[in-house]
């Protein structure tokens, strides 16, 4: 059962009809109900298929995922500033996987669907009583995550959680150093105000919607795992040292 399932997941053709589904439903809260605004979409024309780590800061579940997925679809079709019509979800771009964690996709029949659109299933560090109990990623974990960016885009959240200004894990920042992909900041805003926590009920209408991908990193494989975290959270805009006093 475990290796039909993973055949699914690995397919092509389902994860492809997920994404027309899941983008046609989307579109409209997206752009319609609400705006849209993407920029920095030229530093995504002419990136590799494989071996791309995006790093952003999080606000829902998955409405940004979302989001990002109908980006990456668009540019697949030569897109260069906005999504417009969305035919592009006839012929979906699906070397995307993103980072999720273990218990939210395996909670109901929606989190399920989604998962299926590529979705690397890790272990929470957080317990009920807001306590971590494991730092970094599990090596089990990164052995996906790393797999993973051998034939995909790959987006993760450092964070790995939706509070914002909470500190990175360093898991992340350890991929980064040993496996050397390709890493894009990317800054959203505006999720956690037309959206739900989960990311897929509307809460406001007519919200601005901001998705901003930054030049790749310049980053030097050979500093330290914090310091390539520091440098990580300063880039995705959330070192909490570097904001504005009122």
């Amino acid at each position: 059962m475990s290796n039909w399932l993973t055949s699914i997941k690995r397919s092509r053709f389902v994860k492809g009809m997920v994404y027309t589904v899941i983008g046609a439903i989307s579109y409209p809260g997206l752009t319609l109900i609400n705006k849209l605004q993407v920029k920095g979409m030229e530093n995504l024309h002419g990136l590799p298929k494989k071996n791309v780590l995006f790093v952003s800061n999080h606000q829902t579940y998955f409405a940004e995922v979302i989001a990002f997925l109908h980006i990456f679809c668009a540019v697949s079709w030569r897109k260069k500033n906005k999504l417009g019509i969305p035919y592009y979800l006839l012929w979906p771009f699906t070397r995307v996987q993103f980072v999720s964690a273990e218990e939210t996709m395996k909670k109901n029949f929606i989190s399920k669907l989604f998962a299926l659109a590529g979705s690397i299933m890790v272990k929470r560090v957080w317990v009920n009583d807001g306590k971590e109990v494991r730092k970094g990623l599990d090596p089990s974990d990164t052995r996906k995550i790393s797999r993973a960016l051998e034939n995909n885009w790959v987006i993760t959240f450092p964070q790995g959680t939706t509070t914002p200004f909470a500190p990175g894990r360093k898991g992340t920042a350890f991929i980064v150093k040993h496996y050397k992909p390709i890493v894009i900041p990317v800054v959203i805003d505006g999720f956690s105000k037309a959206f739900d926590k989960k990311g897929i009920k509307l809460k406001k209408k007519g919200t601005l919607l901001t998705i901003t991908f930054k030049e790749p990193m310049q980053i030097n494989h050979e500093d330290s795992v914090e310091h390539i975290l520091e440098n990580i959270m300063e880039a995705i805009e959330q070192n909490k040292k570097n904001t504005p006093v009122d």
